[in-house]
This record gives structure tokens, sequence and C-alpha cells, in this order.
């Protein structure tokens, strides 16, 4: 594949996971090929995933506090806190964003919806003149999910208990990738590792390994491009 920037955002509080061995996987896979990857690894850095007032380094209104108006001003002034700041420029820097998780109740786990709460800021991402959908400020980044579930297959299908997982993840790849103007790729979903024999996991492996190598003929889910 083409030499990329990829910026992996994985968020599972134990190493030894199968999400996190799809994660080493997709770092394997990209390095092999002349990539470029940062990670953040969200529960090993004790990101913070609540948005509030130490965000910043000085507040616009020391009266009433309204998020998106100092994320705005923050942007304009150069005033996000240094964390925060960091994880805006591996963004900012990256061709191919990747979410690595375990679903958790039905969506990303607090620490990555945090994640995403503080780093897609107003002024950054979207408002201040900037717009979204295909007239996102990224539409030049590809994106896409690499994550685990507790359940089999069968129970995200039409019709079966859990619900389809094209719903459950519509919050991810229309209302933060594509909101954001990325281009949206399939998700990347083993299915209940917890439930596999050793030899199946180590297929699963295999077969991410596959996803990321046709990566470039996948049809997105969104894209302006």
């Amino acid at each position: 594949m083409e030499s990329k920037k990829i910026l992996i955002v994985s968020a599972h509080p134990e190493q030894a996971s199968f999400c996190m061995s799809l994660k080493n996987t997709a770092i394997e896979y990209f390095l092999d090929n002349n990539c470029e990857v940062k990670e953040s690894d969200l529960y090993a850095q004790n990101f913070n995933p609540v948005g509030d007032k130490s965000d910043f380094k000085q507040l616009a209104n020391t009266v009433f506090f309204k998020y998106q108006t100092e994320q705005l001003n923050a942007f304009q002034h150069d005033l996000f806190e240094d964390e925060l700041k960091l994880e805006m420029d591996k963004l900012q820097w990256c061709d191919i964003l990747i979410f690595n998780f375990p679903l958790w109740w039905f969506g990303l786990p607090a620490i990555l919806k945090g994640w995403v709460d503080r780093v897609f800021a107003m002024g950054f991402v979207y408002g201040g003149g900037r717009g979204v959908y295909d007239s996102g400020v990224f539409n030049q980044k590809t994106a896409f999910v690499i994550m685990t579930t507790g359940g089999p297959e069968q129970t995200y299908a039409e019709g079966g208990g859990n619900g389809n997982i094209d719903t459950i993840l519509f919050p991810i790849h229309h209302g933060m990738f594509y909101f954001t103007g990325m281009t949206v790729l399939a998700p990347f979903i083993s299915w209940g590792p917890a439930r596999m024999i050793d030899k199946e996991r180590l297929n699963e492996l295999e077969r991410l390994k596959s996803y990321l190598e046709k990566m470039d003929s996948h049809v997105p889910l969104y894209s302006k491009r």
C-alpha cells in the first residue's frame, strides 16, 4: 500500500485482551508497509475523558461556562491545555484514523467518547467557519473502526436481539467520522472473540491483515471523493 500516516486511538483497559491484539496486528501491518504510525492508548495514557474548564489555559467567560464557546476561543487563541493539544496535533497529522475498542453498552467506551468530546473541538474540527460532512475540514482523511463484540454475529444482524450493527455504529460512522468530512470505511468486527478457541482467534488476526491489505479497494460507507 502507499505510505500513509496512521493514528490508532485504542480504548481497552487490558493490554493482553484480544481487542489489543487486533490493534497490535494493525500496527505491525502498517509498519511493515512503510507507514508512519502513532497511537493514543487512552487507558495507558490515563486520558481524562471529561470535558470541562480544565481543557483551557484561560477562559473567555469566567462567569458562565459554555463548553463549545470556550473550545472555539481556545482554538482561535491557542489556549487548549497541553495534553489535549497533543491529541489534536496527532489527529491533524494523520491520513487514516482508526478507533480500536470493545463495544460496550452499544457504543464507545466512555474514555473514547470523551476523547471525541474533547479532541473533536469546535473551531478545530467544525464551526468557526468550518463546514461539515462533504465540506468537512478532514475531507482528505479516511477513518474506520476495528472492534470486538461480546455477542456472536447473528445477534447483530437484522432481526437479531441486539439490533442491526450498522444502526449501532451510525453515531460513530456518520456523526463523528463523516460529520468532519472523513471518508468512512466499513468496520472490521471480531464477533465474540471471548467465545473462540485460540485457532479461531489466530484466524481473526489473519482476517484483519486481509482487510487491511484490501483497504484501498473497500467501497466507502460515506465519502465525498
